[in-house]
């Protein structure tokens, strides 16, 4: 990657979707329920498969957060929680008819460290017995380093846990503040330092961009920081103010937010240092040193996207487990209910606890595909998609072609006469030519509810 920045143009500093999925989450309706998952996972095809769990509980809110959480520190409700995981497993296994082989697990929150490590062992027991792990399994849990030390990650390792990422978002003490989210740099740096002797194979450190309180100044500071810890991996995440759809954001005080102008600097520095430090930008806001296996995906064309990012997986199927947790099932999402109460009541009933979702028609596979490639690889290929959905490229996105000249004219796409390429300046804000591609946007043009393309 180089460590020359490149500048973005002002008419690409908007909103837009991750896609992590397409059609993205916003778009599922309660017309696709329990009885329609059951459907797909009866019909689902062997092949690898994925697991996602989310665990809702939090000790403390920061403020910037849009996860569905539950913030209390009774420690006691892990417990019947996991009463109810042990259910909504069950129902899992009853449909698929037996356990299913599961290349790629991934905890996920709210903060899953908030288990106990007997809890904890108990879920990974439970998981297990109907989703065994394959020998060469990814097995990641996000971290919270407030709640975590070196003997808790010795316990993480001795359940399988082969990666760890950990929430930092920034190591200035003002932000942190204004934030509601302390913790030093120490504290996180001997969390890192115990990971690598415990033979974790990689490390992912998280950070935001656009919090209130940053300047350039002070997140050059943090950028110095990560880097000097030497994490495998970093993602760097724009901040979304959203105070009318997350309350705990109504807290952030708007004047302390930094501008458009500051938010692109500290993007640029970011992108900046990380290059000089040895890390390739994988896509969009995550970057990963040369060695991990990310890079290594990214290059030889094997890099993929879920729900949970990037990754090395090939594309496969997603359970998702927990209350709001999402899901893929061949040409399937399914999102869970998103308040306790109700995840509660569907599996009291004895029913997959879904609350919306949908059913890709054939327009939508394609277009997934089309965006997916250009999200994961930089290059979508006229021939390759045309022999997976027939027709003619060209004629099919005659439109799309057109609305992608401007970015070509801005160098960050080049239109080949066999190929859509995006550009090295163009991984910067590969979203805005995802976008292109998304015909529920062309429907219903808003980008407010999204989150910052660079």
């Amino acid at each position: 990657m180089s460590s020359t920045p490149i500048p973005l143009p002002a008419r690409l500093d908007t909103n837009g979707p991750r896609y992590t999925s397409y059609p993205t989450a916003d778009r599922f309706t309660p017309a696709f329920g329990a009885a329609d998952l059951r459907l797909a996972l009866a019909r689902r095809r062997p092949g690898p498969l994925s697991v996602y769990v989310h665990i809702p509980f939090c000790e403390s809110v920061c403020y910037y957060c849009a996860c569905n959480k539950i913030v209390t520190k009774h420690h006691d409700r892990a417990g019947p929680y996991l009463d109810l995981l042990a259910k909504e497993i069950a129902l899992y296994g009853d449909a698929l008819g037996g356990p299913q082989p599961v290349t790629q697990l991934h905890l996920g929150g709210g903060t899953p460290t908030f288990l106990s490590d007997t809890e904890l062992s108990r879920l990974m027991t439970m998981i297990k017995a109907t989703f065994p792990l394959a020998d060469d399994a990814e097995v990641s849990i996000e971290v919270d380093p407030r709640t975590a030390d070196a003997d808790r990650l010795a316990f993480l390792r001795e359940l399988g846990f082969n990666r760890l990422s950990f929430g930092v978002q920034d190591f200035d003490p003002a932000v942190q503040q204004a934030v509601h989210r302390e913790q030093s740099f120490l504290s996180v740096a001997a969390l890192i330092h115990a990971a690598r002797s415990l033979g974790f194979v990689s490390t992912n450190v998280d950070l935001i961009h656009g919090l209130p309180r940053q300047t350039p100044e002070s997140f050059a500071r943090t950028l110095g920081q990560v880097t000097a810890l030497h994490p495998d991996r970093i993602a760097l995440y724009a901040y979304a103010h959203l105070p009318e759809r997350f309350k705990p954001q109504r807290r952030i005080v708007p004047a302390e937010l930094p501008d458009g102008t500051a938010r692109l600097a500290m993007v640029r520095e970011a992108r900046r240092v990380f290059g000089d430090h040895g890390y390739e930008l994988i896509g969009m806001d995550h970057f990963a040193l040369a060695g991990d296996s990310l890079a290594v995906a990214k290059r030889e064309g094997r890099l993929h996207r879920n729900f949970q990012g990037y990754s090395t997986q090939p594309d496969c199927d997603l359970v998702g487990l927990g209350v709001s947790a999402i899901g893929r099932i061949g040409p399937t999402y399914a999102q869970n209910a998103k308040t306790l109460p109700e995840y509660h009541a569907a599996l009291d009933r004895g029913e997959l606890p879904i609350e919306r979702g949908c059913a890709l028609d054939a327009d939508d596979l394609a277009r997934r595909d089309a965006i997916m490639a250009l999200m994961c690889r930089g290059r979508l290929d006229h021939a390759e998609f045309e022999r997976a959905h027939g027709g003619v490229f060209t004629e099919r996105f005659a439109t799309e072609l057109a609305d992608l000249a401007p970015l070509a004219g801005m160098g960050l796409v080049e239109l080949d006469p066999d190929a859509v390429v995006v550009t090295p300046a163009g991984w910067q804000v590969v979203r805005a030519v995802a976008m292109v591609f998304d015909a529920h946007l062309r429907t219903a043009r808003t980008t407010a509810r999204y989150s910052r393309i660079a």
